[in-house]
């Protein structure tokens, strides 16, 4: 799978164009790819673009009161998700936990790869070659690839959370401590950042451009590259994981809906626990089903892109549909807003809040009138609470 090529400018592996090609008539050595296409990829990026400079400025004034991060760039859409996560987090009684930071860190991956590799891309679609130098070429898939572990692996976290917290709620209250909370999240950047550090140093392999594609990407040096390392340890792996405590989290569902099914009510209950038990496992499903809409709508966007490159590693038989499968992959930094905003009443107050004019920082209207329990971060709280009070 050839990283950071036109065919895969996207989150995954990608980039890409034609070649800087000085000689009279078209270089025999270059991937052509129609015009139209890397317009069309242009057009993408620069819509994103004027979005996030659209968001910057609604949320300009809620971020310098209720946000304590620095941001140089970045879109509208996860811009909002910080402000409702951060609004979750500043709610009376409500404290940071587990699901929410790693929330956080899956959104600043989307802001980073907005503000740093997109405008990049940018740039190398609408001249058709890489024209920014040398070290930026290096940084691109130095910051493009860690970017993708550092989603994936947040996204990991947040299954592996779900998972104890619904399969082992006694040792949960163990594990999710806020200091070891703030150890998995600084692993979770280290982990996805730090082995790239050996071909951007060119100790094992090297970042360069691709002079075929003229694309940034991981290059062989002495023969050996750690591209496919980086695939199976960022991607591949996280995936598995990923997959794997969804499907047990769906097996224990059906294995206690069964069980109720089967099962008489006590004499005993009382009403509170009658009404309160249903509504739980309605709220821990939706949640659930959130972040399983999340991955898969991840995996979506990335199926297409793996597929081209890896039927047509060369990016000659269809440079079309490599362009098309990028752009598509890079929906996968700007999707996941819109998925909070489908599942959250609360999410959809802010975000009017915000065009209209509303005070978010002044803490009117923060929500609506039972949409202030509807935040994902404070329905997880909540969940957490149950569960492990009951343990």
């Amino acid at each position: 799978m050839e990283a950071n090529s036109t065919a895969a400018a996207a989150r995954l592996p990608g980039g890409g164009g034609g070649l800087n090609h000085t000689g009279p008539g078209p270089d025999p050595a270059q991937v052509h790819y129609p015009r139209a296409a890397t317009v069309t990829a242009a057009v993408c990026c620069v819509i994103f673009i004027v979005v996030g400079v659209i968001g910057n400025l609604l949320t300009l004034m809620v971020l310098r009161q209720s946000l304590r991060m620095y941001c140089a760039l970045s879109f509208s859409g996860n811009l909002l998700t910080l402000i409702v996560l951060r609004q979750s987090l500043r709610m009376p009684g409500r404290l940071s936990t587990a699901a929410t930071l790693f929330l956080l860190s899956l959104c600043v991956s989307d802001l980073l790869f907005c503000a740093i590799n997109l405008p990049l891309t940018a740039s190398r679609y609408i001249n058709e070659a890489w024209v920014l130098g040398d070290v930026a070429c290096r940084l691109f898939p130095f910051f493009f690839y860690g970017n993708v572990a550092a989603s994936l692996l947040s996204m990991t976290a947040i299954a592996i959370n779900r998972y104890i917290l619904i399969c082992h709620k006694r040792l949960h209250g163990k594990v999710y401590r806020l200091r070891n909370i703030a150890v998995m999240v600084a692993c979770i950047w280290i982990c996805s950042f730090g082995p790239l550090l050996l071909p951007l140093t060119g100790v094992w392999g090297q970042m360069g451009l691709r002079k075929r594609t003229f694309s940034c990407t991981i290059l062989p040096k002495n023969g050996s590259s750690p591209k496919k390392a980086v695939f199976v340890a960022g991607i591949l792996v996280p995936c598995l994981l990923i997959a794997a405590c969804y499907l047990m989290i769906y097996c224990k569902a059906t294995r206690e809906r069964i069980t109720t099914g089967r099962s008489s009510m006590p004499a005993s209950c009382s009403v509170q626990s009658i009404n309160r038990k249903p509504s739980s496992r309605r709220e821990d499903g939706r949640l659930t089903g959130m972040m399983v809409t999340v991955f898969v709508a991840f995996v979506v966007c990335f199926v297409p892109l793996m597929l081209v490159n890896i039927f047509d590693s060369n990016d000659t038989r269809v440079p079309t549909l490599h362009v098309l499968a990028s752009v598509l992959a890079w929906l996968s930094a700007v999707i996941n807003p819109v998925i909070y905003a489908g599942s959250s009443r609360y999410y959809r107050a802010i975000y009017r809040q915000l065009v209209c004019g509303d005070g978010v920082s002044s803490g009117r209207g923060a929500a609506p009138s039972e949409g202030g329990a509807d935040s994902p971060a404070l329905h997880w709280e909540a969940a957490e609470a149950r569960l492990t009070s009951d343990a």
